[in-house]
């Protein structure tokens, strides 16, 4: 069940992505000139340019975003830490895995402030829950994410006998579950769970179905700024705000209804 879940959620995560809808209208021009409809083939084309000018000068994903990341507050207050939960997606696996050594990516900020937390409270277990969330890696022999974590981690100073690696999970409903079976978190014991503020509150709710109490979010990884600023010509950095945005949307959706 849990492997047809996560493949559907990989075919739905390509369908609702921009580009895809880009590229289909793209096909859809080129199959109504071959046939020779040619008013077809202009208002199709039309629409594909005004849609590409929105954009690229309006960041249209930061209204559908935003919203999310100020659900939670950043940085609160702390007074004990028993655990840190630390969530996949901050690194580049692939490049990870061809150029050597952890190369992160946009959601790099997870592991900075994963570290800078475990500095802080020194006796705080450390769990980095990440496998692989690529298709291909249904056939084995993929890297993990948690093998480059727990290198970054010990080369950053962070003892062994601190940390724990999930090297299974391969969406948030996974990291909930078998982070909470390595973990075994007891009654009373405060983890502080980082990940990018607009995943937080879909993770809290995985977390929390999973057994998870306690739980203090601390949101990183902020994708939007106010809407004025992002004015400008920047296509491919709103492409992927807004693939972010519709990709959580529906996965807030999809998780709420199926009570991941």
């Amino acid at each position: 069940m849990d492997t047809a879940f996560f493949v559907a959620s990989k075919l739905l995560g390509a369908l609702i992505r921009p580009d895809t809808w880009i590229v289909l209208l793209h096909v859809l021009i080129l199959w109504a000139l071959l046939t020779h409809r040619r008013n077809l083939a202009v208002s199709t084309a039309s629409l594909a340019l005004a849609l590409l000018l929105a954009l690229t000068i309006f960041p249209v994903g930061n209204l559908l975003l935003q919203p999310i990341e100020l659900i939670h507050p950043a940085q609160p207050k702390l007074n004990r830490v028993d655990g840190i939960i630390v969530l996949g997606g901050g690194e580049d696996a692939r490049a990870s895995a061809y150029w050597g050594g952890l190369q992160l990516n946009e959601g790099g900020d997870r592991y900075t402030a994963a570290l800078s937390l475990a500095r802080r409270f020194p006796k705080a277990r450390l769990l980095f829950a990440g496998g692989s969330g690529a298709l291909r890696g249904l056939a084995g022999g993929v890297a993990t994410e948690a093998a480059a974590a727990g290198r970054f981690f010990t080369e950053s100073g962070i003892a062994q006998e601190r940390l724990l690696l999930e090297d299974r999970s391969r969406n948030t409903s996974e990291n909930a579950r078998r982070s909470f079976e390595i973990a075994k978190p007891a009654v009373g014991e405060t983890w502080v769970l980082v990940t990018s503020a607009f995943h937080v509150s879909r993770a809290l709710q995985s977390f929390e179905e999973a057994g998870w109490t306690e739980l203090v979010p601390w949101p990183v990884d902020y994708r939007t700024s106010s809407f004025a600023d992002g004015i400008g010509w920047d296509l491919s950095h709103n492409l992927q705000v807004l693939t972010t945005a519709l990709r959580e949307q529906t996965g807030r959706l999809v998780y709420g209804l199926t009570s991941r």
